[in-house]
Formats: C-alpha cells, structure tokens, sequence
C-alpha cells in the first residue's frame, strides 16, 4: 500500500521527547483514516485507535471514557506511554474543549499520552484548535494527491491526472466516466458542501453558494470579478456575500479566488480573483465534454494543463505556507506568481511551442525577479513541472 511522505512526520513526532497532540486535517478522502492505520503498524507505542463516526453528536462524555480506557491499559500494560488516536473527532460536539480538560489533566498527573486527531472538516477542525487548543497541537495537513503520488500508487499517466485529478478513491472508476463523475459529486462534493460548510457555519443563501462553487469550477483558471460571478448566479447577493462564500469554499480545499500580483497586500486584496479548483476533478465533473475529446481540442487542454499546474502550486502553497497570485497588466500577464519571504518567482503555461515570453520578461523587468519559469514543449515540459516539489523552487 502507498504510503504518503507525511507518515514519516507523524512518526517522528509521535517518537520524539517534545509532546504535542498531532492533529491531521485536509481535504475529504485524500487517506487520513489509511495513514493513522499505516502509522499504528509502525510504531513500537501501544495505541487505542477510535473513531467518532457513528457516536451521537451530543455525547459528551464519549471522549472522557476513551481517555479512561487509555489511561487504564497503560497503567497494566507495563509501558511507559501509549497513544491515543480518534478519528472524526470534529463529529462530537464541543470536542476541542473536551480534548482540552483530559489532556491538561494528563500534564498535570504527569500521565505519558500521546495523542493523535484526525479530522475531516477542515472548518470546525481550525475552529476547535483556535479556540480551545491554542499551543497544545501540531497540525499536518495532507493537501490533494500530487500527480507523482497518483503514478506511483495507481499508474496514472500525467494525462489522467490533468483530468481525472487527485483523489486516490475514484481511481479505479476513470474507465467509467459516468460513474466516476457520480463519485466526485455524491463522494467529495456533495458532502463537503452540504456538512464540512452548510451545516457548520451560518449560511443565509446556500443555493448561492452551491451555484457559486459550481460556476467557479466552470470558471476554473480564469479572472473573473465578484460583480461578473453575480451577473451569472440566480441567487440575489452581493460581491462581500460571494467573497465571504468564497473564503469558506477555499478553507474546504475546494476552490480558491487567487489574487492579483502587485506588490501591495491592500491593491491585491481589491483585485478580482482568478478562480482556482484544489483538485482538477472538481472542475471536469462540471464539463459537458469526456476525456478523450478534451485531450484532443487543444483549447480545452491547454486550460486543463494550466488548471493542473494551479492546483499543483496552490496544494503546495497551502501546506508550506507561500502565496501564490496571478498577474495582469494592460497587454502583459502571467498565470502564476510564487513567493515566499522576498523570493518572486513568475510561472507562464503554454501547450506546445512558443515564440514570445512577453508576460515574463515584462514582470521580470518591472519587479527586478531573478528567475522565471516557463512551461512549454521548449522550456520545462509540464509533465516534468508536476512532478516536481515546489518548495525546490525555493
């Protein structure tokens, strides 16, 4: 079975001296629930592994028994510390406050338990930790599968990761598209929207947010404003209804509204969003078109490819914490910009040949960058730049 690299971060901080709880959030179904499973058959700790999927939202008490239980088996079992793993934690109400009392009690008695949150909704999750958890916890995020981990764990091709995207669970459904496009909707849509967002904050129009979501998926690669998005919604809002909706969609792992380049935070905060999917299935399941004749229309698949390098940067961006933008001037632009601390980088995209690297040498000159990538079948292929840690780039 494939083992993603953050295993072996979970395992040395669980093995290590600094004892900290270790939350694991991200996306629904990118293998949260697989990696504990893996990280339990590696470790020499004795471990109490559960989950709160199935127990009542209101039973309070639930976590308070499985930290007896644990605290119980490590007096018998002759070790000096065991761990504690619970997976869904987000399902029980008030769960970070409950979390908060028995591990400060084990601080206290000086009791060894290490402690392990798994999370699906990755909203209530970051409320919890702010709230309640406030430097106790190390957070992991497990962002979308990368199209390296996709070849390796299930031989796709970069083709079948430009469309088909990252999610380990629909992989063997790709010969089937009708029935893979029903997973990604029922599985990982569905679900997100209507529990992970609906449900957990104070939505006043949710079918603008579900037709928000969908027309940016249509949208996906492209700048578009607020006022645009709203003159193609049947739902009545306005531009701070959709900017609110569309920070709630990004903290989903969802779809992101990446900002224009400009040096200054205010101009790009003011900047009309370049709409961007996390995972390029949630845009494909909204094309009326299959893979076959979007790989053919070399439009289509340009756009596709340009999708796949966002999602490839802003995964990345999100775990390792740089900013990513777009740039636009007059006649100039540039798909991608990537910085971290003072380091800029520009990224342009292009299928096939090209003659002109206008945008780069127009944004390069204008903020003095000392490296720029271009993705073409002259420069760096983009089959090659997915398969690449972004954090090199660095």
């Amino acid at each position: 079975m494939y083992e993603r690299k953050q295993l072996k971060i979970i395992l040395s901080r669980i093995t290590e001296r600094k004892n900290l709880i270790q939350v694991i959030t991200g996306p629904k179904q990118v293998g949260k629930t697989t990696l504990a499973n893996q990280l339990t058959k590696k470790i020499k700790i004795p471990f109490h592994f559960v989950s709160a999927d199935a127990i009542p939202s209101s039973n309070s008490i639930w976590i308070q028994q499985q930290w007896d239980s644990v605290r119980a088996k490590l007096k018998s079992s002759g070790s000096s510390v065991y761990l504690l793993v619970i997976d869904e934690i987000q399902k029980i109400n008030n769960w970070s406050e409950l979390v908060k009392k028995e591990w400060d009690k084990d601080r206290r008695q000086n009791i060894n338990i290490r402690v392990i949150l798994l999370g699906s909704s990755t909203l209530l999750i970051a409320k919890g930790l702010s709230e309640s958890l406030m430097g106790r916890f190390e957070l992991i995020q497990l962002p979308h599968w990368s199209y390296s981990e996709m070849a390796e764990a299930f031989d796709f091709t970069a083709e079948d990761f430009v469309y088909f995207g990252g999610y380990p669970g629909s992989a063997h459904l790709i010969e089937d598209e009708l029935r893979w496009k029903d997973y990604i909707r029922n599985s990982i849509i569905e679900p997100t929207i209507s529990k992970d967002i609906l449900q957990l904050t104070s939505i006043q129009k949710p079918a603008l947010l579900k037709n928000l979501f969908e027309l940016g998926c249509i949208f996906s690669g492209e700048v578009l404003s607020y006022t645009k998005i709203l003159g193609q919604l049947t739902g009545v809002g306005n531009t701070t209804t959709l900017s609110q909706y569309q920070k709630l969609l990004d903290e989903a792992w969802l779809l992101s509204g990446i900002q224009k380049f400009s040096g200054s935070k205010i101009k790009s905060r003011s900047s009309s969003p370049k709409w961007l999917v996390y995972n390029t299935s949630l845009s494909s399941v909204y094309d009326d078109s299959y893979f076959k004749s979007i790989k053919n229309d070399q439009v289509k698949w340009g756009r596709k490819v340009e999708q796949a390098v966002g999602t490839h940067l802003i995964n990345s961006a999100r775990v390792n914490n740089f900013q990513i933008f777009y740039w636009r001037e007059v006649n100039d632009e540039v798909d991608f910009i990537i910085q971290r601390g003072k380091k800029i980088i520009p990224i342009e995209v292009k299928i096939g040949k090209i003659k002109s690297q206008k945008g780069l040498k127009a944004f390069s000159n204008k903020y003095k960058t000392s490296e720029a990538i271009l993705i073409s079948d002259d420069a760096v292929q983009w089959q090659e730049f997915l398969g690449i840690d972004v954090m090199d780039l660095f």
